[in-house]
């Protein structure tokens, strides 16, 4: 793996940690059980893959059609 790809694992890690952290540490944290927690952190990350996965989705889209549109101009 190279330094480059190192880095922005361990950024991905630092980030995972400290919502992590904010969510066991939070009032909510300590009301709910360790599963509840983890189902609530698991569940906020999927939404955030559906909000990835859509952005990504419309960017695909219009590099289709610019694609298509530079591809009938040859």
């Amino acid at each position: 793996m190279s330094s480059e790809a190192m880095s922005g694992h361990e950024e991905a890690v630092r980030r995972a940690n400290a919502a992590i952290q904010e969510y066991t540490l939070s009032a909510e944290g300590w009301r709910s059980s360790p599963s509840e927690t983890l189902r609530r952190v698991l569940a906020d990350l999927l939404h955030w893959c559906d909000d990835t996965q859509r952005d990504f989705d419309k960017a695909l889209a219009g590099a289709r059609e610019r694609h298509a549109e530079e591809s009938s101009g040859e």
